[in-house]
C-alpha cells in the first residue's frame, strides 16, 4: 500500500510588525480561527510569552501540529505546520494556513522548506 503522510512546511520570516511578534494573544486567536475554519481538531496547546518580548507556541492536533517562535528584537519568527493525510489529503490546508500566518504577521519569507512526507 502506498501512503503519502502529508506536507510539512518549515519557514523563517521577517516583519516590521513588532507588536504581533511580542505577545501570543493575537496569534492564539488566529490559530484558533484557522483550526476551526479548516475543520482540524486541537488536542493540546502551550503558549508562552517571554519576559523581554517574543513568544513560543506549539499546538498539537489530531492531524499533527503547528508551532511558532518569535524574536521581536530581530524582527524574526519561525513557523512550521504539518498535517497528516491519514484520512484525507490536507495539502491545500497546510498551504492555506501557512499563507494566512504569513499574511497575519505581514511577513516576508526568508526561508521556506516544503517536505512531502
Amino acid at each position: 500500500m502506498n501512503y503519502n503522510p502529508g506536507l510539512h512546511i518549515l519557514s523563517e520570516f521577517t516583519t516590521d510588525n513588532n507588536e504581533q511578534l511580542s505577545s501570543f494573544d493575537d496569534c492564539k486567536s488566529l490559530f484558533n480561527q484557522l483550526i476551526a475554519e479548516n475543520g482540524l481538531e486541537k488536542v493540546g496547546e502551550v503558549y508562552h510569552d517571554f519576559p523581554n518580548g517574543g513568544f513560543t507556541a506549539v499546538i498539537c492536533l489530531t492531524e499533527s501540529h503547528l508551532s511558532i517562535h518569535t524574536w521581536p528584537e530581530f524582527k524574526l519568527a519561525t513557523f512550521d505546520i504539518f498535517l497528516s493525510n491519514y484520512q484525507k489529503d490536507n495539502t491545500k490546508k497546510v498551504k492555506a494556513i501557512y499563507s494566512a500566518v504569513l499574511s497575519f504577521f505581514d511577513g516576508e519569507e526568508i526561508k521556506k522548506t516544503e517536505i512531502v512526507r
